[in-house]
Order: structure tokens, then C-alpha cells, then sequence
């Protein structure tokens, strides 16, 4: 099926258009096999490292809720029942007839995913076993994690940045680092859970996908020029720490936001946290809370936000219900409304993770017109010790 594409610029943050061309050069036909193992599958184990094993969780959780929903594991769940997957593997047979081992990495060589792969394939190996396969999103068809992966189920490979694209300055064209893959990956996952829920064809997921694009693009742009957002980046130029909280699929698209802001305000000597994470300090007045609810009515949120504006600290939402609670709580907000169907995946998450998104590269930008300059190699070496 020749995939048509969307001409010209939907956004002005140019690695979302980058991003739209990247999914519409791929054809149905190199997601299907993907696409079918994923529908066969009784059980899905996510695997993956940083911003991109989150973007996968995102998505997968949201497949998890849907009516006729699939058991979705990962290793670090307390329920995974082995120390790693050579242990699990046996007794995950013994409970699902067919299980999948999906994987997530740009670079195809991240230690944690190649660990998951080679340890299954062992275990196939020493047993014969026929229950599992195994399907990997990548940038990198020839890594060491799709040479495992190729030989029990299938590749998908998508293009991330381009080599020649290095940025010093324009990250707004470029993203950062692998803002490109993980977001393009997100939103292949979340097509595939929407077709899965509908019983479409990947195809028919294309031809729907036209629309939604479009749809984020305007959402991006509406909000990135609002005047919440600049207030946003007000507060994270200056000496702040910055708190994010979400319960559910809030929280997982929330640490890839985590992630990347973490790389630029370490830079300027502050500190970016999970609420209620294991080394989350109590807040000082002036910093930043960044809180996503879909129903912004989500008690522990809600909470989260009044004890942090009783501290005198800023809070800034994301929502799906204007006028809800959170909204109305929040010193600044974003609304993405959304009507969906009674276990239908939302893809309320995947649109705040893109809307969310330029806030690290705005703020690089900020910092650029005040005479500071962030090369991405500083970025990376930050990111060598958050992930």
C-alpha cells in the first residue's frame, strides 16, 4: 500500500515534522508482522533503557486497559516471577500459551534490552520451547540486538536522527539526542494498541494516523506559544527544582520529560524529581511541579498539588477535562481534551508526551539568548549518569 504524505509543515518545532515523515516513510507491510505477533501474543514482557523503555510502557499500559486486554510485564514489576528472563521464561510458559518479549532501543546495543534478548534466546535454545517470539522497534537494523531478535520474530526498523544532524544550537529541528525515536516510537506503539482495539488493519492505522498528526501539531504549536508555557519557561531558567507527578500512564510518559530536563537543569546546578520517589526532597518555595492527570480528578494528584502550592511553590498541569479539579488548582495549565469509548486506549498521554517535549530545547533556546550556550556533548555527558 503506497502510504500518502502529509505535505508542508504541521509544526513549527521541526523534529515533529521530522518525526511525521519518518513514520509515513515506513509501509504497512513492514509493521504487520509486528502488528500480528503483538495480537497473537497472551503476554507481553516490555524491554528497553531510558526515555525509550518508558515511551514503550506508555503505550503498553495503555493496551493493558482495553477490553480483551493483554497481561503486560516488566522486569522491574515486583510480580515478574524470575530473577532475569532465562528464570521467568519457564514459568511464564506454564501461565500464557503465547508470549511476546518486546523491545524498544534506538541504538539496538543498550545492556539491559541485549541481556532480556540473549537470555531468552538461551533459554529457547537449551528447551525447544515454541511459546515465545520476540519484536524490536530500532534505528539501527544491524545491532547486536536485532541480529538476536531477527531470529525469533521481527525487526522494525525507523529512522531517528540523521547522522549529519549534530546540533550545538538548533535543537528546535533537530530534538535532543533521541527526542526523535522515542517520540516516533511512542506513536507507533500507540497506533498499534488503537488498531488492536478497533480490530484494524495496520494500514487503516496509517490512513487515520494522517489526521491525528495534523491534530498534534496544532496542539504543539497552540501550547509551546501560550503564554503558561512561556511562564514555564520562566520559572525553569531560574534557580529551581522541578517536581513531576502522575499516577499510571501519567507517570511513565512523565519520565521521559524527567529524563531530558534533567540533563539541562543539573547543568545549571538543580535537581529534577518523581513525586514520592525514593529520593524526592521536601519542596522549597519557587520551584516548579509539573503534574498530568487525564481526568484531572485523581485524588493523590490533587493532593500532590495542594501541598505544593502550600509550600508556595508553582504547579503546572496537564489535563484532559477542562474545569476539573487539577485544572482549576493549577497556577498554569494545558488542557488536551479527549472523548473515548469505555476501554479504549487514550491517547490523551502520547499527545502531552509530544506537547511536553520542546520544554528541555525552549529552554536550551532561553538560555542561548541570554549568552549560554549548551553543546549536546555536555548534554550527553549528563546523560551518562541519569540514563
Amino acid at each position: 500500500m503506497e502510504l500518502v504524505k502529509i505535505r508542508g509543515r504541521i509544526c513549527e518545532i521541526g523534529y515533529v515534522n521530522k518525526i511525521r515523515d519518518n513514520i509515513f516513510d515506513l509501509r504497512d507491510s513492514s509493521l504487520t508482522p509486528l502488528y500480528d505477533i503483538l495480537k497473537s501474543a497472551d503476554c507481553v514482557v516490555c524491554g528497553g533503557s531510558g526515555r525509550s523503555l518508558y515511551s514503550l510502557n506508555a503505550a503498553m499500559s495503555q493496551m493493558a486497559m482495553m477490553k480483551d486486554s493483554k497481561i503486560v510485564l516488566t522486569p522491574d514489576d515486583p510480580g515478574f516471577p524470575g530473577k532475569d528472563m532465562y528464570d521467568a521464561a519457564a514459568k511464564l510458559e506454564k501461565r500464557y500459551e503465547r508470549v511476546l518479549l518486546l523491545i524498544n532501543s534506538g541504538s539496538g546495543e543498550s545492556k539491559d534490552p541485549k541481556a532480556l534478548v540473549e537470555e531468552l534466546a538461551q533459554y529457547i535454545e537449551d528447551t525447544g520451547s515454541k511459546s515465545f517470539s520476540m519484536g524490536l522497534i530500532t534505528s539501527s537494523p544491524s545491532s547486536s540486538i536485532a541480529d538476536v531478535v531477527g531470529g525469533y520474530g521481527e525487526v522494525v526498523t525507523i529512522k531517528g536522527r540523521a547522522e549529519e544532524e549534530q546540533p550545538t544550537e538548533k535543537y528546535s529541528e533537530t530534538g535532543i539526542m533521541g527526542d526523535v525515536f522515542e517520540l516516533e516510537s511512542l506513536f507507533i506503539l500507540h497506533m498499534l494498541a488503537d488498531a488492536l482495539f478497533r480490530n484494524r488493519t495496520v494500514g487503516e492505522e496509517f490512513n487515520r494516523s494522517e489526521r491525528e498528526f495534523r491534530l498534534l501539531g496544532r496542539m504543539i504549536d497552540q501550547n509551546v506559544s501560550s503564554q503558561a508555557y512561556d511562564s514555564l519557561i520562566d520559572i525553569l531558567e531560574r534557580r529551581s527544582d522541578v517536581f513531576l507527578g502522575g499516577k499510571g500512564t501519567a507517570d511513565e510518559m512523565l519520565k521521559m520529560t524527567v529524563i531530558r530536563l534533567a540533563h539541562i537543569k543539573k547543568f545549571l546546578g538543580d535537581n529534577v524529581y518523581i513525586v514520592q520517589g525514593v529520593n524526592t526532597p521536601r519542596p522549597r518555595a519557587g520551584d516548579l511541579e509539573i503534574l498530568v492527570s487525564y481526568s484531572g480528578e485523581t485524588k493523590s494528584v490533587i493532593n500532590w498539588c495542594d501541598i505544593f502550592k502550600a509550600l508556595k511553590g508553582s504547579v503546572f498541569s496537564v489535563t484532559g477535562t477542562r474545569n476539573s479539579s487539577l485544572d482549576r488548582k493549577s497556577d498554569y495549565s494545558v488542557v488536551l481534551e479527549e472523548e473515548v469509548e469505555s476501554g479504549q486506549p487514550r491517547r490523551f498521554y502520547m499527545r502531552a508526551a509530544f506537547v511536553l517535549s520542546p520544554l528541555p530545547v525552549k529552554l536550551v533556546e532561553r538560555l542561548r539568548e541570554k549568552g549560554l550556550i549548551l553543546p549536546e556533548y555536555i548534554i550527553k555527558w549528563y546523560h551518562s549518569l541519569f540514563g
